[in-house]
C-alpha cells in the first residue's frame, strides 16, 4: 500500500500477512454512502492505496443480501469492470436494525460477521473502522451498540461521523459527551469534507512554504477577506431535511469556518493533527459571537429559472429557513483585528463557485490617479478558488500592451486542470478515509473546535429561530438579496472596477 511515512510515522504495518482491516458502512443503502463512500473506498482499490486486507460490510435495515448490495452499488463505482469486480467481491451485507429497546445486543449479527470474517483470514491484528453515514439523530444508540458488540478486540476501532453535529452549543456537548463515554478523541472521526479537497490542503503549504506571501498576510496589507460559497440550484427535493438546519447551520458553521481558521491561524509548531488544530482553536477562540447587525439572510422565491424554495413540497408552509446567508467575523487578534472576514453561502444564485478571496488595500502614493475608475485603484487579490475548475491566482494591475500606458488587470495563474491534466486528484472522501485508516486526524474536526465553532453562531441562530430575523426574498438565479450587498459594501469589499479587463475570462465569474 502507498503511504506517505511523514505524515504518519505511528501508522499500522499493514505488509504483515496476520494485519487485516474491516471496514462497516452503516446506513449503506443510503444517498451518502452509495454516492460518496463507497466510490471514495473503490477509488482508494483501484489506486492500491487500501491495505490488501480490507473487507467492507454494509449495513441497514433493507432487505437485501451481500448479491443485491453489489448490484446496487455496481453502477456507482467507475472503473475498469475486472477492478469493480475485484472490489465487488470485498464488500458484504448485514441486515440490522439500529436500535431496539427490547434488546441488549442490537449489533450483536454485526459482530458476529466481522469476528468471522477475521477468523478467515488468520488474523492476529485485526483493526475495525465504522463509518457512520447516518443522521446524527441516530449517533447516540449507534455508537453504545458499537461499544457493546463491535469492538475490536486484537487492534483498533475508529469511527467516523458525519455533519451536522448537533444544532446548537447544547445539542453538539450534549451529542459529543454521549459519544465521548464510549469512545475516546483518538477514537473519533468527525469528518468535514471541505477539509480534504485538494486546494483546502494547500492552503498550509501555500501559507508556510511561501515567503513572499508571509509578509503580506495581516491587517497592514489586507482590507477584507471574502469567503464564498454559491450554488446554482436549490434544495432539489432535500427541502425538508435542508429546512431544519438552515444555510448556516448547513455550510456557514462547518465548512466555512474551517477554511477561516486555515487562512487566519498562526503557523504551527509540527505538522502534527494537534499542533495545526490547537492553532486553528485559537483562530475561533478570538471571534465574537454573530451580532445581527453582522448579518444578512435571504430566502429564493420564483422566477424563470425556477421554483421557489416555498415551492418544494417537502418543505414546510411558510417556512422562515434562510438559503442565504452573509456573516460578517472579527478576529480579534494581533494580525488580523480590523480585518473583516465576510462569510457567504447561498442557494438558487447565479453562479457555482466556493473560493477564498483575499482583497488587499490601495496602493499608497498613487502614480496612476488619472486612471482611477469610479475615484478607485483596481485592488490586488488573492484567490483560491475550490470549485470548480480549481485554481490559485492574484488579481494584478499591469499595463496593456500597446504604445500607449494604460492600466489593465490580469492574473498570475495556477489553473490545476490544466497544469495537473494527466494527474488524478483525488476526492475529497478518499483522502479522509485514506486518513482515517492510516490514524492521521489532522484534517478532522475535535471537540473543542467543534465547541468554540457553535459558540460563535449559537445566539444568533437561536434569535433566527425565534422569528427574530426574517430573510429577504430573492429570485432564484440571481446575485442574491439585495441586503448582502449593503453589508459587503459597509463590511469594507470595494468591487474591482477597471476600464478594461485582460483576464482569460475563464476565472472571474463575478465576485
Amino acid at each position: 500500500m502507498k503511504s506517505n511515512a511523514a505524515r504518519d510515522a505511528h501508522k499500522t504495518d499493514w505488509s504483515d500477512p496476520g494485519v487485516c482491516l474491516t471496514i462497516a458502512v452503516l446506513g449503506c443503502t443510503g444517498d451518502l454512502a452509495k454516492k460518496k463512500t463507497y466510490p471514495a473506498l473503490f477509488a482508494l482499490f483501484l489506486h492500491d492505496h487500501l491495505p490488501q486486507s480490507t473487507l467492507v460490510v454494509g449495513y441497514a435495515r433493507s432487505d437485501l443480501n451481500d448479491v443485491s448490495l453489489r448490484e446496487t452499488l455496481r453502477d456507482r463505482l467507475k472503473g475498469p469492470g475486472d477492478k469493480v469486480q475485484e472490489f465487488l467481491q470485498r464488500c458484504f451485507y448485514e441486515r440490522g436494525a439500529y436500535e431496539d429497546e427490547t434488546r441488549v445486543d442490537v449489533f450483536g449479527g454485526l459482530g458476529t460477521r466481522m469476528a468471522g470474517f477475521e477468523t478467515a483470514r488468520n488474523a492476529t491484528e485485526a483493526h475495525r473502522i465504522f463509518y457512520l453515514a447516518l443522521p446524527p439523530s441516530v449517533y447516540p444508540p449507534v455508537c453504545r451498540n458499537i461499544h457493546e458488540a463491535c469492538m475490536a478486540t486484537t487492534g483498533w476501532t475508529r469511527v467516523i461521523v458525519e455533519k451536522p453535529f448537533g444544532r446548537d452549543l447544547e445539542s453538539s456537548e450534549r451529542l459529543s459527551g454521549g459519544i465521548a463515554r464510549l469512545f475516546t478523541e483518538k477514537q473519533l472521526y468527525r469528518i468535514d469534507h471541505y477539509l480534504g479537497k485538494e486546494l483546502t490542503q494547500n492552503l498550509v503549504v501555500m501559507r508556510f512554504a511561501n515567503r513572499f506571501l508571509a509578509p503580506l498576510w495581516n491587517r497592514d496589507n489586507i482590507s477584507n477577506v471574502q469567503i464564498i460559497f454559491r450554488e446554482p440550484f436549490g434544495t432539489q427535493g432535500r427541502g425538508g431535511y435542508f429546512d431544519q438546519y438552515g444555510i448556516i447551520r448547513d455550510i456557514i458553521q462547518n465548512h466555512l469556518l474551517q477554511l477561516l481558521c486555515l487562512v487566519a491561524m498562526e503557523k504551527p509548531c509540527s505538522l502534527s493533527p494537534d499542533d495545526i488544530r490547537d492553532e486553528k482553536l485559537k483562530v475561533l477562540r478570538c471571534i465574537s459571537p454573530v451580532s445581527t447587525e453582522n448579518v444578512a439572510l435571504g430566502q429564493y422565491t420564483n422566477s424563470a429559472e425556477g421554483v421557489a424554495y416555498l415551492d418544494d413540497p417537502t418543505v414546510p408552509a411558510g417556512s422562515r429557513a434562510p438559503t442565504f446567508a452573509l456573516t460578517v467575523l472579527e478576529i480579534q487578534n494581533e494580525r488580523w483585528e480590523g480585518v473583516p472576514f465576510i462569510v457567504e453561502a447561498g442557494k438558487a444564485l447565479n453562479e457555482h463557485k466556493c473560493e477564498i478571496r483575499l482583497q488587499l488595500k490601495d496602493v499608497p502614493g498613487d502614480l496612476f490617479k488619472d486612471q482611477r475608475i469610479n475615484g478607485r485603484q483596481a485592488r490586488n487579490e488573492f484567490v483560491v478558488r475550490l470549485q470548480p475548475d480549481p485554481a490559485i491566482y492574484m488579481k494584478m494591475t499591469v499595463k496593456e500592451p500597446g504604445l500607449g500606458m494604460e492600466l489593465a488587470q490580469s492574473e498570475l495563474e495556477l489553473l490545476y486542470t490544466e497544469k495537473y491534466e494527466h494527474t488524478p486528484i483525488p476526492e475529497a472522501y478518499e483522502r479522509l478515509i485514506l486518513d482515517c485508516i492510516n490514524g492521521d486526524q489532522q484534517h478532522f474536526v475535535r471537540r473543542d473546535e467543534l465547541a468554540a465553532a457553535w459558540k460563535i453562531f449559537t445566539p444568533l441562530l437561536k434569535y433566527i429561530d425565534a422569528g427574530g430575523l426574517n430573510p429577504e426574498l430573492y429570485a432564484y438565479g440571481s446575485r442574491g438579496p439585495s441586503n448582502a450587498d449593503k453589508l459587503r459594501q459597509v463590511a469594507g469589499f470595494i468591487e474591482n472596477v477597471t476600464a478594461k479587463d485582460i483576464t482569460s475570462g475563464h476565472l472571474e465569474r463575478g465576485g
